[in-house]
């Protein structure tokens, strides 16, 4: 699971469907976590990965409306803090 967050620090899409699917099966040392996995399903699907929409509808399917829009919330925050990190750097 490093190798997934290390991709993610690089924001390798493939990253963020990786730690989408270890949240929704709780594998690889994490806890099962369906809001959790719909952000990083939802991050991968704007990013263009190929299967996330998929998926994170396959998850929404088992979440209730406030799960997913807690999931939709840390998903902005998430790109937020992510375009925040990007400004200083530059």
């Amino acid at each position: 699971m490093a190798g997934c967050l290390a991709a993610v620090a690089q924001g390798c899409m493939d990253g963020y469907f990786d730690l989408g699917v270890a949240f929704s099966t709780g594998s690889h040392g994490f806890d099962c976590d369906l809001v959790e996995a719909h952000k990083w399903f939802n991050l991968a699907a704007v990013g263009g990965h190929p299967e996330a929409a998929r998926v994170r509808a396959e998850v929404a399917d088992d979440m209730t409306a406030r799960e997913i829009a807690e999931a939709q919330r840390r998903a902005r925050e998430w790109l937020r803090n992510q375009t925040t990190t990007n400004i200083r750097a530059a």
